[in-house]
């Protein structure tokens, strides 16, 4: 930036003004897009305490930048310099900047946070992770928001896993143990994110032609659990207030592995694992196999959706029941309550009578057999393992398929019933016929009474009674379900909104797909359930 020709900014208007100069300038070569970069970075840093102060302030400098001729014009080669920054700089102003762009970039680029990876940035951000923790609560905090991004979205090498060591994650559960008064943030969403998408990481990455690499998560969990039991009662009350289908699958798994993990079967508080069995209960009975998820824009997203969820909460509840202080004398929490969801999973139907799929009768079978749910002599479990049984006699493989648990439980075939043997013209022609016939006593020629409907008979009659009915009832409308936090307020997890910002037309946004990965151990095609 020239300073003999740009006016001393005394004021927040100018400020703005001027960014929106620097941003404007024409740029023909690399050399001028350098310039101007410079310029951009140089006016923020300058004005950081001045102008450039909350996270609104950073979003707002960020977009105005995504929104300049600038980027729309060079915005691969934009957004490569704003990386080589947050490479090379150890400058904190800077740094925060070059994070807060590449965060907002990458949310309106599906190709943003790809790039990133390719080019060694998950090892720098740990390093600055570690680094940086007492310098700037602000610029810690992006850093976490930008290392959870480029997790959730691909699949980490093993070198990448490698620079996780144990040091760095006992920085985030000390973080979380000794600052959780903290009012702003209780939950510190950002540090649990990133736990949860290691272990994600963790979990997807075993291959038979890698040697094993250990999860450190639950390594530390196993060895020093008793220290950290404030993470363990975040994850239940993010779990209680979450509604995102993502979130709540990656919480589960970790869930599903200090329920499986023998040195952490006690990691939790006995009233914790209370919260939990409620919370389960609550999500198992309010899920719908016929309701699009929070992200499904068609049914059969929304419906895979939710099996994967339903599929996913039994497998927690099985060990949570088994593994834990329930299973002890005097321990066993809503026994009842239990086995009534139990019961109403495989003979409650929806979704126009929808049948309940295989794998949930075989995990709801696995979770009555637990010893304090078990009950000798009941009728219901020898009914099911009948159903478990006949379903897998119908299916040519042995296994337990959609289609053969509609034809088991529902007696019809799919294939069979779209088939029709008789064609429109032969039904008219039967129906042409059928008119022409003389009908019992009733002169040829004299046209048949015709009747009034059943319909139409109800509508006369209600309507002499002076409240006519419509013949045709008004379809209901389906309200999506929130899900309540335990005081009935609604989760606000993302920090605050970013009201009047606009991101550029065309690209995707922060809730786009994520990028594929292998099969998890959770998928349903797996053999095991």
């Amino acid at each position: 930036m020239d300073e003999d020709v740009s006016p001393p900014i005394e004021e927040e208007e100018q400020f703005w003004d001027e960014l929106e100069r620097v941003l404007k300038a024409p740029c023909e070569t690399h050399e001028d897009i350098d310039d101007a970069l410079r310029s951009f970075l140089a006016l923020t840093t300058e004005h950081r305490k001045d102008y450039v102060q909350t996270e609104y302030d950073f979003a707002q400098c960020c977009y105005r930048l995504l929104n300049s001729p600038l980027y729309s014009t060079h915005s691969d080669y934009v957004r490569r310099q704003i990386l080589y920054c947050l490479l090379q700089e150890d400058d904190d102003d800077v740094l925060h900047i070059s994070v807060a762009f590449l965060i907002y970039d990458g949310r309106t680029n599906e190709n943003g946070f790809s790039m990133l990876q390719g080019e060694g940035t998950f090892p720098r951000l740990v390093q600055l992770i570690r680094d940086k923790r007492d310098n700037d609560y602000g610029l810690h905090k992006l850093l976490l928001e930008l290392l959870y991004e480029i997790s959730r979205s691909q699949r980490l090498n093993r070198d990448d896993l490698v620079t996780v060591d144990d040091p760095f994650i006992l920085h985030l559960l000390d973080l979380i143990e000794h600052l959780s008064d903290d009012a702003d943030d209780p939950y510190h969403y950002p540090i649990i994110r990133v736990l949860l998408v290691l272990n994600e990481q963790y979990m997807c990455h075993p291959h038979p032609s890698d040697p094993p690499l250990t999860n450190r998560i639950l390594k530390l969990l196993s060895a020093h659990g008793p220290s950290y039991r404030t993470f363990g009662e975040n994850l239940i009350l993010l779990l209680n207030r979450e509604s995102t289908l993502s979130n709540q699958l990656l919480i589960l798994k970790l869930l599903y592995l200090l329920f499986t993990t023998p040195q952490t079967f006690e990691y939790f508080y006995t009233n914790d694992l209370h919260v939990l069995v409620d919370v389960i209960i609550r999500n198992l009975l309010d899920l719908d196999p016929g309701s699009l998820d929070a992200r499904g824009e068609n049914g059969e997203e929304g419906l895979d959706g939710q099996r994967a969820l339903r599929h996913t909460y039994l497998r927690v509840l099985c060990p949570l029941l088994k593994n834990t202080q329930l299973a002890k004398e005097g321990g066993n929490y809503k026994r009842i309550e239990v086995r009534r969801l139990l019961h109403l999973l495989v003979n409650r139907s929806s979704a126009h009578f929808a049948p309940v799929d295989g794998t949930v009768l075989r995990l709801v079978i696995r979770c009555r057999q637990v010893d304090w749910i078990w009950e000798e002599g009941d009728e219901e479990d020898e009914e099911m393992a009948q159903k478990l049984a006949g379903l897998a006699d119908d299916s040519p493989t042995g296994e337990v398929t959609d289609k053969a648990v509609a034809k088991k439980m529902l007696g019809m075939g799919l294939e069979e019933a779209g088939v029709s043997n008789l064609s429109v013209v032969d039904v008219s022609a039967d129906l042409g016929e059928q008119e022409m016939k003389p009908k019992g006593k009733q002169k040829p020629d004299a046209p048949a009474p015709r009747r009034k409907s059943v319909v139409k008979q109800q509508g006369e009659k209600e309507k002499e009674r002076g409240r006519e009915k419509p013949v045709v009832p008004a379809p209901r409308r389906r309200r999506g379900k929130k899900v309540d936090g335990m005081n009935g307020e609604e989760q606000h997890t993302n920090g605050k909104t970013m009201e009047g910002l606009k991101p550029p037309p065309g690209d995707a946004g922060e809730d786009g797909r994520e990028g594929r990965r292998d099969r998890s151990p959770f998928a349903d095609e797996n053999g095991e359930t």
